[in-house]
C-alpha cells in the first residue's frame, strides 16, 4: 500500500509540471523556443489521443511514461529560474482547486454523443 501512494504522489507531482509546462507556453516572458517545446508537450500531456494507443500492452502506457517526463523535463531545463518559480506556483494554486464533476459529466456527454453521431454514420 505504501508503494502505491508513492506513485500516486509522482503522478501528481508530474501533472503539476505539466500544468507548469502549459502556463509557461501562454506567456510571454517564456522564450520562443521553450513556448514551442512547452506547447507540444502540454497538448500531448493533456490530449486523450497519444502516439502509441493505451490499448497496446506494454508500450501504450510507455509511451506516456517516457515521452511525457522527459519532454517536461526539457522545457523545464529551457525557462529561467525565475520563471519556472513563478510557473510553478501557478501551477500548485491552479492544481489545488477543486475539480468539477459537472464539468467533467459534460465533457463526457459531448464525447458520448459524438461517438454516437460517428457511429450512427457509420453504420448507416
Amino acid at each position: 500500500m505504501r508503494r502505491s501512494h508513492g506513485l500516486r504522489q509522482r503522478a501528481l507531482a508530474l501533472k503539476r509540471e505539466a500544468l507548469t509546462v502549459w502556463i509557461a507556453a501562454r506567456d510571454p516572458r517564456t522564450p520562443w523556443a521553450a513556448k514551442v517545446l512547452a506547447g507540444a508537450v502540454a497538448a500531448y500531456a493533456f490530449s486523450p489521443i497519444d502516439l502509441i494507443p493505451d490499448f497496446i500492452p506494454v508500450l501504450g502506457l510507455l509511451d506516456d511514461l517516457v515521452i511525457v517526463p522527459l519532454g517536461v523535463c526539457a522545457c523545464l531545463r529551457m525557462i529561467p529560474a525565475p520563471l519556472r518559480q513563478a510557473y510553478r506556483a501557478e501551477a500548485s494554486h491552479l492544481a489545488a482547486r477543486p475539480v468539477s464533476r459537472v464539468a467533467g459529466v459534460a465533457i463526457a456527454a459531448v464525447w458520448l454523443a459524438a461517438a454516437t453521431v460517428v457511429a450512427w454514420y457509420l453504420l448507416r
